[in-house]
């Protein structure tokens, strides 16, 4: 996983794909590489995003496209979210062997049992957080400004607070969540602000929309 969005996750690159005639403005590169990218970067990709069964979502959908391209789970969302009953925790948390088996059966979505299996758990996990899955995830947006990356080879794909969100989540239960998913989440939920310096949505250089806690002593 890079944590592009073209890729939020995979790696996967956009060398050799055509960019998709859009106005004037400038883009990451991958923001230009298919429609539906340039709705997801103008308007999604690195806004920062609240709310326990929002980000339970995002962490869902990162989860299922591992070892796949985020366009395919990008195209794949409204069934996703009709399928998992709109990502509300209470609802996926309650869901039985019957239910993993029609998702299993659902050509909309990714039928693969691990992942299936590993969102009912972590709906079950995020339900006994006492402080709630946004907040805790948020505590690890970081505080500290860095350099607004130049091009897209300067985005990290994991960083000492991914890594930390990681294991803490771990920690609580939660499964096939690591470093490089939880730094595509963090970018992809605004917790951290990858748009290169050129790309119109990098309004402040050297950006960073973290909570002013930073992260916190989970142990």
């Amino acid at each position: 996983m890079t944590g592009r969005p073209v890729v939020s996750g995979d790696g996967a690159s956009v060398r050799g794909v055509e960019p998709v005639p859009t106005d004037d403005r400038v883009r990451c590169d991958w923001g230009n590489s298919a429609p539906e990218y340039v709705t997801y970067h103008d308007e999604e990709w690195g806004t920062p995003l609240h709310g326990d069964d929002a980000l339970f979502e995002r962490l869902c959908l990162e989860a299922f496209q591992s070892g796949l391209s985020w366009i395919t789970i990008l195209r794949k969302r409204p069934a996703f979210r009709a399928a998992f009953a709109g990502f509300r925790i209470d609802a996926v948390a309650g869901f039985t062997a019957d239910d993993e088996a029609r998702l299993m059966a659902d050509a909309g979505t990714v039928r693969n049992r691990a992942k299936i299996a590993a969102a009912v758990r972590n709906a079950r996990a995020a339900q006994q957080l006492p402080e709630g899955l946004s907040a805790l995830l948020w505590s690890f947006a970081p505080t500290v400004p860095r350099p607004r990356p130049a091009t897209l080879a300067d985005v990290p794909a994991t960083s000492p607070e991914s890594a930390a969100m990681a294991k803490e989540l771990k920690r609580r239960g939660f499964v096939f969540v690591g470093p490089t998913t939880a730094y595509a989440l963090m970018q992809a939920t605004g917790m951290v602000d990858d748009h290169v310096a050129t790309c119109f949505r990098a309004t402040r250089p050297g950006a960073q929309v973290g909570s002013a806690a930073g992260i916190r002593d989970h142990g």
